[in-house]
């Protein structure tokens, strides 16, 4: 695994402005892939991939070809590419929302591909459409950079992670409504109606993503919430006692009005072996949620880890 001094430090309120602009970037490429995949339970179908140069929809069919979008951030360019060899791409510095939504549009529709979506972001409250979006237009190549390098370690700490489990897993990626990357375990049993009220997400969409008892752990660049990078966990429904567990490692703590345990990034980055760190925290606040939750563990973890 990467060794520490290849986790590059995070600076939130630098980089704010450059992660608000990509958040709503990411959303397009989100819609687009919901537009041309057929369902796939707890909206897998819909999320990006952590890939060498940036974040990726995978492989999305047309009607006569394949196509696959990358924002990459090592070139700083959005990338298009289709199975007939077809391709196009684009600067990401100084590029507006709404100027973006524009020009993936007409690089896709030239391809003679169709493809129509929403223009409402998705879970923010008083979104701007995004086609209408001129405000946000920040981007920071070294914010990038830096923020690329990180998911590409977390992502190679969440496979690991999920190695480890049998039973039904999510793989590891990434959600473009909440701007995080997750990996999710679940235990098998139907869970308890969720209650739905996500800005801008129909309730049904999260009923049916809380449709069984999950374990979920992921990472933040952060937000106003949370103003800072930051690992979670946590579990639905959740049980008696969780918000009370004593979890290692050291600065692990439950943040009550996320009903999460929360990992500031700063304590894996600075650690001397952060991999490992952090693979703690994903262990010991899964092991919490399923023996309180009562899950069967011998069935659904492998014999070999």
């Amino acid at each position: 695994m990467m060794k520490s001094n290849h986790w590059p430090e995070l600076f939130y309120e630098d980089a704010k402005e450059t992660y608000q602009t990509i958040h709503l970037w990411s959303q397009i490429l989100g819609k687009i892939k919901l537009s041309e995949m057929p369902w796939i339970n707890h909206s897998w179908h819909t999320t990006l991939l952590v890939s060498t140069t940036g974040l990726s929809t995978g492989d999305l069919p047309a009607d006569n070809k394949h196509f696959s979008i990358e924002l990459n951030f090592l070139t700083h360019k959005l990338e298009i590419f289709t199975s007939l060899g077809e391709y196009k791409s684009f600067g990401l510095q100084q590029l507006s929302v709404a100027t973006f939504y524009q020009n993936i549009l007409e690089a896709i529709h030239a391809f003679g591909i169709n493809v129509k979506i929403n223009p409402i972001p998705n879970e923010m409250l008083d979104p701007i459409p995004l086609d209408k979006d001129h405000q946000h237009n920040t981007y920071d190549p070294g914010h990038v950079s830096s923020l690329h390098k990180v998911l590409l370690n977390v992502n190679e700490v969440f496979n690991v992670f999920r190695a480890e489990f049998i039973g039904k897993s999510s793989p590891s990626h990434f959600f473009w409504g909440s701007f995080d990357l997750a990996v999710s375990r679940f235990s098998g049993r139907k869970a308890p109606k969720h209650p739905g009220g996500i800005p801008n997400l129909p309730d049904w969409v999260a009923q049916e993503a809380y449709s069984h008892e999950v374990s979920s752990s992921g990472f933040w660049p952060g937000n106003e919430m949370l103003p800072f990078a930051a690992f979670y966990n946590y579990i639905y429904p959740e049980p008696k006692g969780f918000n009370e567990c004593n979890l290692k490692p050291e600065g692990t703590y439950y943040k009550a009005e996320m009903g999460e345990f929360i990992l500031p990034y700063e304590v894996v980055q600075k650690a001397k072996d952060p991999a490992k760190v952090l693979l703690e925290f994903l262990q010991e606040t899964y092991k919490a949620a399923a023996e309180l939750a009562k899950w069967d563990r011998e069935a659904l973890e492998s014999a070999t880890t």
